[in-house]
Protein backbone atom coordinates (compact mmCIF):
# COMPACT_ATOMS: atom_id res chain seq x y z
CA UNK A 1 0.00 0.00 0.00
CA UNK A 2 1.65 3.20 -1.05
CA UNK A 3 1.30 6.28 -3.11
CA UNK A 4 3.81 7.58 -5.57
CA UNK A 5 4.89 11.01 -3.85
CA UNK A 6 7.79 12.74 -5.45
CA UNK A 7 9.89 14.19 -2.14
CA UNK A 8 12.66 13.01 0.52
CA UNK A 9 12.16 9.42 2.12
CA UNK A 10 12.98 8.26 5.78
CA UNK A 11 12.87 5.05 6.63
CA UNK A 12 10.87 4.22 9.65
CA UNK A 13 11.71 0.46 10.91
CA UNK A 14 11.78 -2.70 10.72
CA UNK A 15 14.14 -2.26 13.59
CA UNK A 16 13.28 1.51 15.35
CA UNK A 17 13.00 2.65 19.19
CA UNK A 18 9.27 3.77 18.08
CA UNK A 19 8.17 0.27 17.02
CA UNK A 20 7.25 -2.66 19.06
CA UNK A 21 7.62 -5.09 16.47
CA UNK A 22 9.28 -4.98 13.27
CA UNK A 23 7.52 -3.26 10.70
CA UNK A 24 8.81 -0.96 7.94
CA UNK A 25 7.23 2.51 6.90
CA UNK A 26 8.74 4.32 4.30
CA UNK A 27 7.76 8.09 4.16
CA UNK A 28 7.72 10.64 2.00
CA UNK A 29 8.27 14.23 3.43
CA UNK A 30 8.18 18.06 2.32
CA UNK A 31 10.25 19.55 5.41
CA UNK A 32 8.15 17.92 8.77
CA UNK A 33 4.99 16.86 6.68
CA UNK A 34 4.79 13.22 5.53
CA UNK A 35 3.03 13.36 2.13
CA UNK A 36 2.86 10.19 1.81
CA UNK A 37 4.13 6.60 3.01
CA UNK A 38 4.91 3.11 2.30
CA UNK A 39 4.37 -0.10 4.29
CA UNK A 40 5.87 -3.58 4.18
CA UNK A 41 4.94 -6.35 6.91
CA UNK A 42 5.94 -9.81 7.12
CA UNK A 43 8.93 -9.35 9.11
CA UNK A 44 7.71 -11.98 12.07
CA UNK A 45 6.03 -14.87 10.65
CA UNK A 46 5.58 -17.58 13.13
CA UNK A 47 4.02 -19.69 10.78
CA UNK A 48 1.42 -20.47 13.29
CA UNK A 49 -1.39 -21.71 10.43
CA UNK A 50 0.43 -24.26 8.98
CA UNK A 51 1.49 -25.52 12.78
CA UNK A 52 -2.28 -26.26 13.59
CA UNK A 53 -2.09 -28.84 10.63
CA UNK A 54 -0.52 -30.79 12.57
CA UNK A 55 -2.70 -31.00 15.51
CA UNK A 56 -5.57 -31.61 17.11
CA UNK A 57 -8.55 -29.71 17.20
CA UNK A 58 -7.72 -29.64 20.97
CA UNK A 59 -4.40 -29.18 21.08
CA UNK A 60 -5.06 -26.39 18.59
CA UNK A 61 -6.71 -24.27 21.10
CA UNK A 62 -3.84 -24.15 23.62
CA UNK A 63 -1.85 -23.47 20.23
CA UNK A 64 -3.90 -20.56 18.68
CA UNK A 65 -4.54 -19.08 22.40
CA UNK A 66 -0.47 -18.00 21.84
CA UNK A 67 -0.81 -15.59 18.94
CA UNK A 68 -1.23 -12.63 20.77
CA UNK A 69 -1.21 -12.45 24.67
CA UNK A 70 -3.71 -9.60 24.50
CA UNK A 71 -6.27 -11.43 22.53
CA UNK A 72 -5.55 -14.93 23.67
CA UNK A 73 -9.12 -15.75 24.69
CA UNK A 74 -10.57 -14.04 21.65
CA UNK A 75 -8.82 -16.90 19.25
CA UNK A 76 -9.54 -19.50 21.60
CA UNK A 77 -13.35 -18.44 21.67
CA UNK A 78 -13.26 -17.62 17.82
CA UNK A 79 -11.71 -21.24 17.02
CA UNK A 80 -14.18 -22.84 19.79
CA UNK A 81 -17.55 -21.83 18.21
CA UNK A 82 -16.25 -22.55 14.37
CA UNK A 83 -15.85 -26.02 15.52
CA UNK A 84 -19.00 -25.98 17.78
CA UNK A 85 -20.80 -25.10 14.22
CA UNK A 86 -19.34 -28.07 12.39
CA UNK A 87 -19.94 -30.30 15.56
CA UNK A 88 -23.65 -28.66 15.78
CA UNK A 89 -23.14 -28.19 19.78
CA UNK A 90 -25.44 -26.08 21.71
CA UNK A 91 -23.21 -24.50 24.38
CA UNK A 92 -24.82 -24.60 27.47
CA UNK A 93 -26.24 -20.55 29.23
CA UNK A 94 -23.81 -20.75 32.10
CA UNK A 95 -20.62 -21.91 29.61
CA UNK A 96 -21.25 -19.05 27.51
CA UNK A 97 -22.18 -16.39 29.85
CA UNK A 98 -18.33 -17.07 31.47
CA UNK A 99 -16.39 -16.83 27.95
CA UNK A 100 -18.62 -13.76 28.20
CA UNK A 101 -16.92 -12.37 31.38
CA UNK A 102 -13.48 -13.20 30.34
CA UNK A 103 -14.03 -11.88 27.16
CA UNK A 104 -14.91 -8.51 28.63
CA UNK A 105 -11.88 -8.88 31.72
CA UNK A 106 -9.91 -9.42 28.35
CA UNK A 107 -11.27 -6.45 26.44
CA UNK A 108 -10.56 -3.98 29.36
CA UNK A 109 -7.11 -5.32 29.83
CA UNK A 110 -6.26 -4.74 26.31
CA UNK A 111 -7.91 -1.11 26.24
CA UNK A 112 -5.91 -0.20 29.46
CA UNK A 113 -2.67 -1.62 28.50
CA UNK A 114 -3.05 0.57 24.71
CA UNK A 115 -3.87 3.27 26.89
CA UNK A 116 -1.01 3.09 28.83
CA UNK A 117 1.34 2.85 25.60
CA UNK A 118 -0.47 5.43 24.07
CA UNK A 119 0.43 8.20 27.00
CA UNK A 120 4.24 6.77 26.64
CA UNK A 121 4.22 7.47 22.92
CA UNK A 122 3.10 11.24 23.39
CA UNK A 123 5.47 11.57 26.31
CA UNK A 124 2.46 11.32 29.25
CA UNK A 125 4.04 8.63 31.35
CA UNK A 126 1.97 9.99 33.87
CA UNK A 127 -1.00 8.43 32.29
CA UNK A 128 0.91 5.67 31.29
CA UNK A 129 1.72 4.29 35.01
CA UNK A 130 -1.65 5.27 36.30
CA UNK A 131 -3.57 3.46 33.23
CA UNK A 132 -0.99 0.02 34.06
CA UNK A 133 -1.90 0.55 37.68
CA UNK A 134 -5.63 0.25 37.21
CA UNK A 135 -4.99 -2.43 34.69
CA UNK A 136 -3.89 -4.96 37.38
CA UNK A 137 -7.16 -5.02 39.09
CA UNK A 138 -8.53 -6.90 35.71
CA UNK A 139 -5.55 -9.13 35.80
CA UNK A 140 -5.41 -10.10 39.19
CA UNK A 141 -9.11 -11.05 38.77
CA UNK A 142 -8.08 -12.60 35.65
CA UNK A 143 -5.97 -15.03 37.41
CA UNK A 144 -8.27 -15.27 40.12
CA UNK A 145 -10.58 -16.97 37.82
CA UNK A 146 -8.47 -19.18 35.26
CA UNK A 147 -5.01 -19.22 37.31
CA UNK A 148 -3.87 -17.22 34.81
CA UNK A 149 -3.38 -13.58 34.19
CA UNK A 150 -2.91 -13.79 30.35
CA UNK A 151 -3.15 -17.11 28.77
CA UNK A 152 -6.21 -18.16 31.04
CA UNK A 153 -6.71 -21.24 28.98
CA UNK A 154 -10.40 -21.38 29.97
CA UNK A 155 -12.27 -22.95 26.59
CA UNK A 156 -12.33 -26.04 25.41
CA UNK A 157 -14.83 -27.11 22.68
CA UNK A 158 -18.17 -27.29 23.86
CA UNK A 159 -17.72 -25.05 26.68
CA UNK A 160 -15.41 -24.00 29.26
CA UNK A 161 -12.80 -26.16 31.72
CA UNK A 162 -13.57 -23.68 35.39
CA UNK A 163 -16.62 -22.45 36.75
CA UNK A 164 -17.22 -19.11 38.23
CA UNK A 165 -17.58 -19.70 42.13
CA UNK A 166 -20.05 -17.28 43.96
CA UNK A 167 -16.98 -16.16 45.91
CA UNK A 168 -15.56 -14.99 42.73
CA UNK A 169 -18.72 -13.56 41.32
CA UNK A 170 -18.79 -11.42 44.49
CA UNK A 171 -14.98 -10.11 43.98
CA UNK A 172 -15.66 -9.16 39.92
CA UNK A 173 -18.60 -7.12 41.16
CA UNK A 174 -16.59 -5.68 43.97
CA UNK A 175 -13.56 -5.07 41.70
CA UNK A 176 -15.68 -3.31 38.75
CA UNK A 177 -16.74 -0.80 41.28
CA UNK A 178 -13.45 -0.11 41.95
CA UNK A 179 -12.29 0.08 37.97
CA UNK A 180 -15.32 1.94 37.82
CA UNK A 181 -14.17 5.23 39.58
CA UNK A 182 -10.96 5.07 37.88
CA UNK A 183 -12.51 4.76 34.62
CA UNK A 184 -14.62 7.86 35.10
CA UNK A 185 -11.52 9.87 36.58
CA UNK A 186 -9.85 8.60 32.81
CA UNK A 187 -13.13 9.89 31.01
CA UNK A 188 -13.04 13.05 33.13
CA UNK A 189 -9.61 14.29 32.52
CA UNK A 190 -7.62 12.18 29.93
CA UNK A 191 -9.70 13.89 26.72
CA UNK A 192 -9.34 17.59 28.31
CA UNK A 193 -5.94 16.86 29.16
CA UNK A 194 -3.45 19.67 27.56
CA UNK A 195 -0.56 17.50 26.33
CA UNK A 196 -3.53 15.01 25.02
CA UNK A 197 -5.07 17.00 23.52
CA UNK A 198 -2.00 18.69 21.74
CA UNK A 199 -0.78 15.50 20.24
CA UNK A 200 -4.04 13.34 19.51
CA UNK A 201 -6.93 15.80 18.49
CA UNK A 202 -6.80 17.00 14.72
CA UNK A 203 -4.06 14.00 14.53
CA UNK A 204 -4.30 10.59 11.72
CA UNK A 205 -7.79 11.29 11.14
CA UNK A 206 -9.05 9.11 9.00
CA UNK A 207 -12.71 10.22 7.89
CA UNK A 208 -15.89 7.58 7.56
CA UNK A 209 -15.68 7.77 4.24
CA UNK A 210 -12.33 6.44 3.87
CA UNK A 211 -12.61 4.14 7.22
CA UNK A 212 -15.80 2.38 5.49
CA UNK A 213 -13.72 2.03 2.12
CA UNK A 214 -10.87 0.19 3.60
CA UNK A 215 -13.64 -1.95 5.91
CA UNK A 216 -11.72 -0.34 9.48
CA UNK A 217 -12.32 -2.26 12.08
CA UNK A 218 -13.19 -2.16 15.98
CA UNK A 219 -12.31 0.99 17.87
CA UNK A 220 -10.72 2.82 14.61
CA UNK A 221 -13.80 2.38 12.33
CA UNK A 222 -16.41 3.23 15.24
CA UNK A 223 -14.26 6.61 16.26
CA UNK A 224 -14.43 7.29 12.15
CA UNK A 225 -18.50 6.85 12.67
CA UNK A 226 -18.82 3.43 11.74
CA UNK A 227 -20.83 1.59 14.69
CA UNK A 228 -20.08 -1.61 13.56
CA UNK A 229 -19.85 -4.45 16.43
CA UNK A 230 -19.63 -8.54 16.23
CA UNK A 231 -20.82 -8.45 19.70
CA UNK A 232 -23.99 -6.32 17.91
CA UNK A 233 -24.13 -7.46 15.01
CA UNK A 234 -23.61 -11.54 14.91
CA UNK A 235 -23.94 -12.08 18.50
CA UNK A 236 -22.10 -15.08 20.09
CA UNK A 237 -21.96 -16.44 23.55
CA UNK A 238 -24.39 -14.25 25.69
CA UNK A 239 -24.31 -11.36 23.81
CA UNK A 240 -27.50 -11.10 22.64
CA UNK A 241 -28.76 -11.71 26.38
CA UNK A 242 -26.75 -8.93 26.95
CA UNK A 243 -27.58 -4.59 27.49
CA UNK A 244 -25.05 -2.82 25.76
CA UNK A 245 -24.02 0.22 23.64
CA UNK A 246 -22.11 0.35 20.51
CA UNK A 247 -19.68 3.65 21.41
CA UNK A 248 -18.85 5.94 18.47
CA UNK A 249 -17.42 8.90 17.71
CA UNK A 250 -17.21 10.97 14.42
CA UNK A 251 -13.94 13.15 14.58
CA UNK A 252 -11.73 10.08 13.00
CA UNK A 253 -8.73 11.45 14.66
CA UNK A 254 -6.62 10.03 17.88
CA UNK A 255 -8.17 11.77 20.52
CA UNK A 256 -11.36 9.93 19.11
CA UNK A 257 -9.62 6.56 19.53
CA UNK A 258 -8.88 7.53 22.68
CA UNK A 259 -12.12 8.42 23.82
CA UNK A 260 -14.09 5.76 22.21
CA UNK A 261 -11.51 2.99 23.90
CA UNK A 262 -12.26 4.28 27.86
CA UNK A 263 -15.84 4.34 27.03
CA UNK A 264 -15.78 1.05 25.79
CA UNK A 265 -14.33 0.00 29.14
CA UNK A 266 -17.01 1.66 30.90
CA UNK A 267 -19.63 -0.59 28.65
CA UNK A 268 -17.36 -3.68 29.31
CA UNK A 269 -17.90 -2.55 33.07
CA UNK A 270 -21.58 -2.88 32.71
CA UNK A 271 -21.47 -6.31 30.60
CA UNK A 272 -19.50 -8.17 33.71
CA UNK A 273 -21.94 -7.00 35.91
CA UNK A 274 -24.69 -7.95 34.13
CA UNK A 275 -22.67 -11.71 33.09
CA UNK A 276 -22.11 -11.80 36.74
CA UNK A 277 -25.37 -11.31 38.78
CA UNK A 278 -27.39 -13.57 36.00
CA UNK A 279 -24.99 -16.15 35.33
CA UNK A 280 -27.83 -18.98 34.71
CA UNK A 281 -27.26 -22.35 36.95
CA UNK A 282 -26.35 -25.43 34.40
CA UNK A 283 -23.74 -27.10 32.32
CA UNK A 284 -19.89 -26.06 31.94
CA UNK A 285 -20.12 -28.24 28.45
CA UNK A 286 -22.32 -29.73 25.67
CA UNK A 287 -21.51 -32.90 25.90
CA UNK A 288 -20.30 -35.52 29.04
CA UNK A 289 -18.80 -37.88 26.34
CA UNK A 290 -14.83 -36.68 25.98
CA UNK A 291 -14.13 -34.30 23.73
CA UNK A 292 -11.56 -36.67 21.69
CA UNK A 293 -15.01 -38.57 20.99
CA UNK A 294 -16.92 -35.65 19.93
CA UNK A 295 -14.18 -34.79 17.54
CA UNK A 296 -14.41 -38.17 16.14
CA UNK A 297 -17.68 -37.79 14.58
CA UNK A 298 -16.66 -33.85 12.93
CA UNK A 299 -17.75 -34.25 9.54
CA UNK A 300 -16.11 -32.87 6.14
CA UNK A 301 -17.37 -29.18 6.06
CA UNK A 302 -16.19 -25.86 6.49
CA UNK A 303 -17.20 -22.93 8.23
CA UNK A 304 -16.22 -19.19 9.29
CA UNK A 305 -16.75 -17.63 12.42
CA UNK A 306 -16.47 -14.18 13.72
CA UNK A 307 -15.38 -12.46 17.53
CA UNK A 308 -15.06 -9.15 18.24
CA UNK A 309 -11.77 -8.94 19.83
CA UNK A 310 -10.26 -6.00 21.69
CA UNK A 311 -8.73 -4.45 18.15
CA UNK A 312 -12.18 -5.49 16.36
CA UNK A 313 -13.66 -8.46 14.00
CA UNK A 314 -11.86 -11.26 14.29
CA UNK A 315 -12.27 -14.12 11.73
CA UNK A 316 -11.28 -17.53 11.74
CA UNK A 317 -11.64 -20.05 8.57
CA UNK A 318 -12.19 -23.39 9.47
CA UNK A 319 -11.83 -26.53 6.71
CA UNK A 320 -12.35 -30.15 8.38
CA UNK A 321 -11.88 -33.21 6.27
CA UNK A 322 -13.44 -35.64 8.84
CA UNK A 323 -10.54 -36.70 10.67
CA UNK A 324 -9.63 -35.28 14.24
CA UNK A 325 -7.08 -32.39 12.94
CA UNK A 326 -8.09 -29.29 10.38
CA UNK A 327 -7.51 -29.71 6.90
CA UNK A 328 -7.23 -25.71 6.85
CA UNK A 329 -7.16 -23.04 9.43
CA UNK A 330 -7.05 -19.52 8.30
CA UNK A 331 -6.71 -16.59 10.30
CA UNK A 332 -8.01 -12.82 9.69
CA UNK A 333 -7.30 -10.11 12.33
CA UNK A 334 -8.35 -6.77 13.20
CA UNK A 335 -4.60 -5.59 12.89
CA UNK A 336 -4.57 -6.41 9.28
CA UNK A 337 -7.79 -4.76 8.22
CA UNK A 338 -6.09 -1.18 10.05
CA UNK A 339 -3.31 -0.82 8.27
CA UNK A 340 -4.64 1.09 5.39
CA UNK A 341 -5.54 3.73 7.63
CA UNK A 342 -2.77 3.91 9.20
CA UNK A 343 -1.07 4.87 5.62
CA UNK A 344 -3.92 7.36 5.24
CA UNK A 345 -3.60 8.86 8.68
CA UNK A 346 0.01 9.13 8.55
CA UNK A 347 -0.36 11.50 5.24
CA UNK A 348 -0.52 14.94 6.43
CA UNK A 349 0.65 14.17 10.10
CA UNK A 350 4.37 15.50 11.33
CA UNK A 351 6.90 12.89 11.32
CA UNK A 352 6.86 13.12 15.16
CA UNK A 353 3.48 12.05 15.12
CA UNK A 354 4.74 9.00 13.55
CA UNK A 355 4.99 6.79 16.89
CA UNK A 356 1.30 7.32 17.66
CA UNK A 357 -0.44 7.31 14.36
CA UNK A 358 0.80 3.94 14.25
CA UNK A 359 0.08 2.67 17.53
CA UNK A 360 -3.47 4.29 17.32
CA UNK A 361 -4.74 1.17 15.76
CA UNK A 362 -3.79 -1.00 18.75
CA UNK A 363 -1.46 -2.94 16.12
CA UNK A 364 -0.56 -6.78 16.72
CA UNK A 365 2.27 -7.37 14.27
CA UNK A 366 2.88 -10.68 14.87
CA UNK A 367 -0.63 -11.71 14.22
CA UNK A 368 -0.61 -10.35 11.05
CA UNK A 369 1.74 -11.98 8.65
CA UNK A 370 -0.06 -14.63 6.45
CA UNK A 371 0.12 -14.36 2.54
CA UNK A 372 2.40 -12.51 0.52
CA UNK A 373 1.13 -11.99 -3.33
CA UNK A 374 3.35 -10.10 -5.86
CA UNK A 375 1.10 -7.69 -7.74
CA UNK A 376 0.90 -4.49 -9.74
CA UNK A 377 -0.91 -2.70 -6.74
CA UNK A 378 -4.13 -2.05 -9.24
CA UNK A 379 -7.21 -2.22 -7.44
CA UNK A 380 -10.31 -4.30 -8.66
CA UNK A 381 -8.10 -5.02 -11.79
CA UNK A 382 -7.17 -8.78 -12.69
CA UNK A 383 -4.54 -8.79 -10.28
CA UNK A 384 -7.35 -9.14 -7.57
CA UNK A 385 -9.23 -12.19 -6.19
CA UNK A 386 -13.01 -12.77 -5.38
CA UNK A 387 -13.74 -15.14 -2.62
CA UNK A 388 -14.51 -18.22 -5.06
CA UNK A 389 -11.14 -17.30 -6.92
CA UNK A 390 -9.52 -17.50 -3.74
CA UNK A 391 -11.22 -20.84 -2.20
CA UNK A 392 -9.77 -22.17 -5.71
CA UNK A 393 -6.19 -20.98 -5.14
CA UNK A 394 -5.94 -21.73 -1.54
CA UNK A 395 -7.39 -25.99 -2.98
CA UNK A 396 -4.52 -26.23 -5.38
CA UNK A 397 -2.14 -25.05 -2.81
CA UNK A 398 -3.04 -27.67 -0.51
CA UNK A 399 -2.86 -30.22 -3.45
CA UNK A 400 0.37 -28.91 -4.29
CA UNK A 401 1.58 -29.42 0.06
CA UNK A 402 -0.02 -33.10 -0.34
CA UNK A 403 1.00 -34.80 -3.55
CA UNK A 404 3.97 -32.88 -4.78
CA UNK A 405 1.58 -31.10 -7.84
CA UNK A 406 2.25 -27.00 -8.73
CA UNK A 407 0.12 -24.15 -8.31
CA UNK A 408 -1.29 -22.56 -11.78
CA UNK A 409 -1.75 -19.30 -12.31
CA UNK A 410 -3.61 -18.01 -15.09
CA UNK A 411 -3.13 -14.24 -13.88
CA UNK A 412 0.40 -14.72 -14.25
CA UNK A 413 0.66 -13.99 -10.56
CA UNK A 414 3.79 -15.21 -8.84
CA UNK A 415 2.26 -16.22 -5.80
CA UNK A 416 5.16 -18.66 -4.32
CA UNK A 417 4.93 -21.70 -2.67
CA UNK A 418 2.06 -20.59 0.00
CA UNK A 419 -1.14 -19.09 0.49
Amino acid sequence: MSEDVSGTEIPVGPQHPSLKEPANFTLTVDGEVITGADLKLSYNHRGIEQAVLSKSYLENIYLLERICGICSHAHTTSFAIGVEDLLDLDVPRRANYIRTLIGELERIHSHMLWLGVAGHEIGFDTLWQYAWRDREIVLDLLEEITGNRIHYSINTIGGVRQDLTAEQRETVLEKMDELEERIDFYLETVPNEETVRMRCENVGTVSAELAREYCAAGPVGRASGLPVDVRRDAPYAAYDEMDFDVITDTAGDLLARTTVRIREIAESISIIRQAAADIPDGDLKASPKPVQALLAQIPEDDVVSRYEAPRGELIHYIRADGTDTPERVHIRVPTLANWPTVVEALRGSYIADTPIVVAGIDPCISCTSRIGVETDGSHGGEDSFNLEELREYGMEWYDKRTDGGSVSSESGIDRGDRP
